[in-house]
């Protein structure tokens, strides 16, 4: 049984934790002026990574760069300084203080409602309907990013701020909007939880609970909208950067590019501002998906914390079982998600031999194994053994993931390659 040198596809049967950087993420120092190219320089590289940096940053804001970053933006924009500065331990104590700030706060589960009431009241605001004035996202954030693409576009041309993006704001696009994304639900399901009695309500209350869980769930989303995203903003400040610098530190976005690069999400208003801190941990997988097996993947100072497994949601006790695994346990599980996350942890190849699995076919390429699994597709692996032997001799064996139609072993190992049955012919075995 053997496998061939070459690049195979990504089964997903190998686990790559990757923790993010962690401390305050620097992005570098101003500059004046404007793109006199219409070519994205080799200097985007640079500012690619600085501001990846910044939107995986964990650790304690730097207060007091937020703060002169939150003045310069709304000085910018034409409008008096905030009188309140209010410090959030999470986007979700950020949202439950918006909430407040909008007269909403009989939404919220009590907890949370106090806790964001005390934190308001601790920095001198009161958590009642206008205590903060009305929100000003629009003059800070949205109408100065409007000028920033403008000046950029016409200074580029349409085909250049196309190009521009792809190289500096597409990179970082996919894995700072899934995880705003996860943080957005997460969010969501923490102030929109109900009582146990609640949930059990039969008949027309059950439908009038349907429609009060709508009601809340648009509350907060719109709540969320008025937030500047921070530190998550990092794409769209990297697509303004100025060619090897820290990005859009100049002009219109100097301000938001400041918090970004000193905390997280923000709620500018007339009368004060409410900052939230970063993440003390992220977790993700090579691919950029919350990832995390004996804790949260994401977490706030406050508690407010994502558990994920290669991005899939988990509950937090979940994790807690899978030290404790045994083949009947996952046999057990009827959530078809969460079992195939038990059987990744407890690895496919352990719980075919605790199984008495038994080998459906087998060539000179390897060995193919199926198990059947109830309400789910059947798990069918190759088990191959690497020709190369390891330095003390041994020949380490590999388990495959194969698609559940795979009939021979050459097929599940030509499918890794891409390849069909028939045209799997390594030159050389390693």
């Amino acid at each position: 049984m053997t496998t061939a040198s070459d690049t195979r596809k990504d089964t997903g049967d190998i686990v790559s934790t990757d923790t993010a950087s962690t401390g305050t993420a620097s992005a570098g120092t101003a500059s004046n002026g404007t793109p006199s190219t219409g070519t994205p320089s080799t200097g985007t590289t640079g500012v690619v990574e600085r501001w990846r940096a910044v939107a995986a940053a964990t650790g304690p804001a730097d207060r007091g760069a937020a703060e002169a970053g939150v003045r310069l933006a709304y000085g910018a924009a034409g409008l008096p300084r905030p009188e309140r500065i209010v410090w959030v331990g999470s986007p979700l104590e950020g949202t439950a203080a918006a909430l407040l700030l909008a007269g909403q706060g009989d939404i919220l589960p009590g907890e949370i409602a106090d806790r964001a009431a005390g934190v308001l009241r601790a920095a001198g605001v009161e958590p009642v309907a206008g205590a903060a004035g009305a929100s000003v996202r629009e003059a800070v954030r949205t109408l100065p990013w409007a000028a920033a693409r403008q000046r950029l576009h016409a200074a580029l041309g349409g085909s250049g701020w196309a190009e521009r993006w792809a190289l500096t704001g597409a990179p970082l696009w996919d894995t700072t909007r899934s995880l705003t994304e996860r943080v957005r639900t997460g969010v969501v399901e923490a102030l929109t939880a109900q009582p146990d009695q609640d949930r059990e309500a039969r008949g027309q209350e059950r439908g009038r609970d349907r429609s009060r869980a709508r009601d809340r769930e648009a509350a907060v989303r719109l709540a969320m909208l008025d937030a500047v995203l921070g530190q998550h903003d990092a794409p769209w400040l990297a697509a303004v950067a100025e060619d090897g610098d820290a990005g859009a530190d100049a002009g219109e976005l100097a301000g938001p590019a400041a918090v970004a690069r000193a905390a997280g999400w923000w709620w500018p208003y007339e009368k004060a501002v409410v900052i939230a801190e970063r993440p003390l941990e992220l977790h993700r997988d090579e691919a950029g998906r919350l990832d995390r097996g004996d804790g949260p993947a994401l977490a706030y100072p406050d508690g407010f914390a994502l558990y994920a497994w290669r991005g899939m949601p988990v509950p937090a006790a979940f994790l807690e079982q899978l030290s404790q695994l045994t083949a009947e346990r996952i046999r057990a599980e009827e959530n078809a998600e969460l079992r195939r996350v038990m059987l990744e942890h407890y690895g496919y190849d352990r719980y075919l031999e605790e199984s008495g699995a038994r080998p459906v076919h087998r060539d000179e390429t390897g060995v193919l194994w199926r198990i059947q699994m109830t309400g789910d597709e059947p798990v069918t692996m190759v088990e191959v053994v690497n020709s190369t032997p390891e330095p003390d001799g041994t020949h380490r064996t590999y388990w495959l993931r194969v698609p559940p139609r795979t009939r021979t072993a050459r097929e599940g190992v030509a499918w890794t390659f891409g390849l069909e049955a028939d045209g799997y012919a390594p030159e050389r075995e390693t």
